[in-house]
């Protein structure tokens, strides 16, 4: 595998050996002693995945305490996956990464605790699929506005951007009251 890393230390794109032919294709897309290698040491407890539609962003979301880290694919579509730094007092804070992850590139992207992730549909369906190593607690998650001009996130937008009306109410990141904010380094 291919590991290529990016502006935010410990956020990574993977890019697994795809081994095809007329049939189609096999990869390993999780192999705990060839991840570590690579800094992916925590156990995962929790695969989860969602199903949307053109337009759709979701994000960008965080749990905090019961930090998670999240290792994504695209098994069918495409999306514009972004990461945000929020750990307070980490020089990256407020800085974000991004990637195009699909059902074709058969890209993953490595978010470690302590950061906001989110991600835009750019395919007219996508089912995106990922590994967490902390279990869900909706207590414990919130969000940071998925357009905050101070973090500027350079979202591939097509046309109107479906949102839940939770994403859609985040507060800005500088609206985040810093407790409520893992700190740097994460957990």
């Amino acid at each position: 595998m291919r590991v290529i890393t990016t502006d935010l230390p410990g956020v990574l794109v993977i890019e697994p050996r795809v081994f095809g032919d007329a049939r189609g294709y096999f990869l390993e897309s999780w192999q705990q002693r060839r991840y570590a290698e690579h800094g992916m040491v925590e156990g995962f407890v929790q695969d989860n995945q969602s199903y949307s539609r053109r337009g759709v962003l979701r994000g960008m979301h965080i749990q905090h305490p019961h930090a998670q880290g999240k290792l994504i694919a695209v098994l069918v579509g495409e999306v514009f996956d972004a990461v945000v730094d929020v750990r307070r007092g980490s020089p990256w804070f407020g800085r974000w990464t991004g990637a195009v992850l699909s059902g074709d590139n058969k890209r993953q992207l490595w978010v470690p605790p302590g950061f906001a992730h989110g991600f835009y549909v750019l395919s007219d369906e996508a089912l995106f699929s990922y590994k967490c190593t902390d279990y869900y607690r909706a207590e414990h998650e919130f969000s940071v506005r998925w357009d905050d001009p101070a973090i500027g996130i350079e979202w591939p937008l097509s046309g109107p951007v479906v949102l839940s009306e939770k994403d859609r109410a985040a507060p800005i990141l500088s609206a985040i009251p810093p407790e409520r904010l893992p700190e740097y380094p994460a957990p």
